[in-house]
């Protein structure tokens, strides 16, 4: 149970959904965009998160399907974990949300949610980083589409009132070879100590971290390093690792120095692996 009181809103459109927001914010009050609502629950109940208003977008027609069209794949941002994993249609993507919580998670937790939420690890968005992702976000000027990777910095870059409607992946990236894994302290279902997603895109390997810092990042400068052939995959994961964005995490998942360690190999045998023109495990 939460620990405090709110108004239920389910708007059958986006425009709606929008309005309601903008309406509670003129009468002073904190509105919340639901989807799965596994994070509003989780931090509510702790007293970290708070709405006078909940706004459930989950009635809104397109928001959790997920099919083609044109060049492009689309996924709702209401698409479950569990609806991604079972879709198979973006390998590295649903390779990767399969290792997000559990099972009875992932049934609840919405991509939108996952890559937009206040749990720094947002594990779903490394794929879409290195796949040059467009996202489709709706605002009071309706729905604009804008590159992933223009408005990523730490978590995506909303003006308020703003929420994710839609996904888009260019075909092209759906089954490039690719390496994904999740390294943990404890547990099969416990927080990643570092999770990598990477695909290799016109012989370059681009790669996108989590658990490394407190929020998911793709890295150029990195990349620079990880694809300089001159050296052997120890050498340019060395390389790599200095250019790391900082603070570097450092807390009961690992100290600093074990999740460098296991970084390091991790980028190693992606490497390996993607130079070897092996599908990711």
């Amino acid at each position: 149970m939460l620990p405090f009181n709110f108004r239920y809103f389910k708007p059958q459109t986006a425009q709606e959904a929008v309005g309601v927001y903008q309406g509670a914010k003129n009468q002073q009050e904190i509105p919340f965009y639901f989807s799965g609502g596994t994070e509003l629950i989780t931090l509510g109940r702790i007293g970290l998160d708070y709405a006078d208003d909940v706004i459930d977008l989950k009635g809104l027609p397109g928001y959790g399907e997920i099919f083609f069209h044109d060049q492009f794949l689309v996924i709702g941002a209401g698409a479950t974990l569990t609806s991604i994993e079972e879709n198979k249609n973006f390998p590295l993507l649903s390779k990767t949300v399969s290792e997000i919580a559990d099972r009875t998670a992932r049934n609840k937790i919405t991509i939108g949610g996952n890559i937009c939420g206040k749990i720094f690890y947002r594990e779903a968005v490394l794929p879409l980083l290195i796949a040059d992702s467009l996202v489709g976000i709706m605002g009071a000027g309706g729905l604009a589409y804008k590159p992933l990777n223009d408005i990523f910095n730490q978590t995506i870059q909303l003006q308020d009132g703003e929420f994710v409607f839609t996904i888009l992946i260019e075909k092209e990236f759906l089954n490039l070879s690719y390496f994904t894994q999740k390294r943990r302290k404890q547990w099969k279902t416990g927080y990643p100590l570092v999770t990598i997603a990477a695909i290799k895109r016109d012989e370059e390997i681009r790669m996108a971290f989590s658990g490394v810092c407190p929020y998911p990042f793709r890295s150029k400068e990195m990349e620079k390093d990880l694809n300089d052939n001159s050296l052997a995959p120890e050498d340019r994961a060395y390389r790599a690792i200095g250019s790391l964005p900082s603070p570097i995490l450092d807390d009961v998942e690992g100290s600093k120095e074990f999740r460098l360690y296991v970084l390091k190999n991790m980028i190693a045998d992606a490497i390996r692996e993607l130079e070897g023109e092996k599908v990711g495990q």
